[in-house]
């Protein structure tokens, strides 16, 4: 099935998109402890609990290069106001992604949610007679995008950790500005692939295992070597209740080493969207399975972030060393195929703005190329003995 019809040209609304929180300055008392050299010596003690924490953080970071400027490019993304979000210039792409991810929880994950035994009772301004269901993990939940999801999918509880701390307290923002029965929540900012999430966490928030692990758009990045990768993995299975659903995004790795290896100059991409690479691209036999990496720019998005590549039947084999084993996987373009024309999906394409009351799409040609190099879709089933 080819994709939507491209829209007519349309005028361009400015889009400047203005920050809705920002870092707190240094308080008068913290500005004279680092100006006062006997408090200086004296120590921490001084601070703020909440500023300690994350100097303490990045202190004791063993981060790489690439991993602490994938972190400080999120963090100094601003969090735009929810009516500017829809002058995007991207903001066609943007719904396809967001309706591919409600068609993957509903398919998917809704379904381990509700054979959770993690039941509560219905909150002040509930409907009568509903209860909430089953616990997410979310790894790497940025500004809290996907809450709304959860929301809808009368969840019990969640979890969402970042490594970005300025990310986790605007999602925390955006959680609290809910109206009405919300679920409950905790968030905290913790390098997912680098360290157990026990270290970030209450003990009694990981007593009961999840029902659902959600990576979305963020998985690759724990691919630049075997170690944080491994460690990506063990976070998901020690956490995750057998019969769990673990579910994530990743850059589709045959297109992209197709792309890279038909350019003369390691780079592809339009408009919206560009990859490249600092180095041809070596065969097959010599690609490393970890670490190849490459910058990806995405319009309104992503400002040149090193991301790392997936090779898809490694990832496999080394998922099922975790007991995590696949149980579905396709491309954007054929998930838009499969569902489009759905009861319930396809609808809800329009309600979404993915596409117009005509059918049409809200991507142009541009963005629609764009939205093919983040195409696999991996969903994989716990299986825990």
């Amino acid at each position: 099935m080819p994709p939507p019809p491209v829209p007519q040209k349309h005028s361009i609304v400015s889009y400047k998109p203005r920050p809705s929180s920002r870092l707190a300055p240094l308080t008068p008392q913290e500005i004279h402890f680092y100006n006062d050299p006997e408090q200086s010596r004296r120590g921490w003690f001084s601070l703020s609990k909440k500023r300690k924490r994350s100097l303490a953080d990045e202190r004791d970071s063993k981060r790489s290069k690439d991993a602490e400027s994938i972190r400080q490019h999120y963090d100094a993304r601003p969090e735009v106001e929810r009516a500017l979000r829809r002058e995007s210039p991207i903001i066609g792409l943007k719904n396809f992604n967001n309706w591919i991810k409600s068609v993957l929880f509903a398919n998917f994950c809704h379904p381990a949610l509700e054979l959770s035994p993690v039941v509560q009772r219905p909150r002040l301004g509930a409907k009568k007679g509903s209860t909430t269901r089953g616990r997410v993990l979310d790894m790497g939940c940025g500004k809290g995008g996907d809450l709304n999801k959860w929301a809808k999918a009368h969840i019990s509880e969640y979890v969402g950790l970042d490594v970005a701390s300025v990310s986790i307290e605007q999602a925390r923002q955006r959680y609290e500005s809910f109206r009405g029965p919300r679920f409950d929540a905790t968030f905290a900012a913790c390098d997912c692939y680098s360290v157990s999430i026990s270290t970030a966490l209450d003990p009694g928030r990981l007593s009961t295992p999840f029902d659902v692990v959600s990576l979305q758009f963020c998985m690759h990045y724990a691919f630049e070597t075997e170690e944080r990768a491994r460690r990506m993995l063990d976070n998901v299975s020690r956490w995750l209740r057998s019969g769990g659903i673990f579910v994530g995004t990743i850059p589709n790795s045959g297109q992209l080493l197709s792309r890279l290896r038909g350019s003369p100059n390691h780079s592809f991409g339009n408009s919206v969207y560009n990859i490249r690479t600092e180095a041809p691209v070596p065969s097959d036999n010599e690609l490393p399975k970890f670490g190849f990496r490459y910058v990806f720019w995405l319009k309104d998005a992503v400002e040149n972030v090193p991301e790392f590549l997936v090779l898809w039947d490694d990832f496999v084999r080394l998922a099922e060393e975790y007991k995590l084993v696949l149980k579905y996987r396709k491309e954007f373009h054929d998930m838009f195929t499969e569902f489009s024309e759905h009861p319930d999906f396809g609808p809800l394409m329009t309600r979404m703005q993915v596409v117009d009351a005509q059918g049409d799409s809200k991507m142009d040609e541009e963005q629609w190329e764009a939205a093919s190099e983040f195409s696999l879709v991996p969903t994989i089933c716990v299986q825990l003995s």
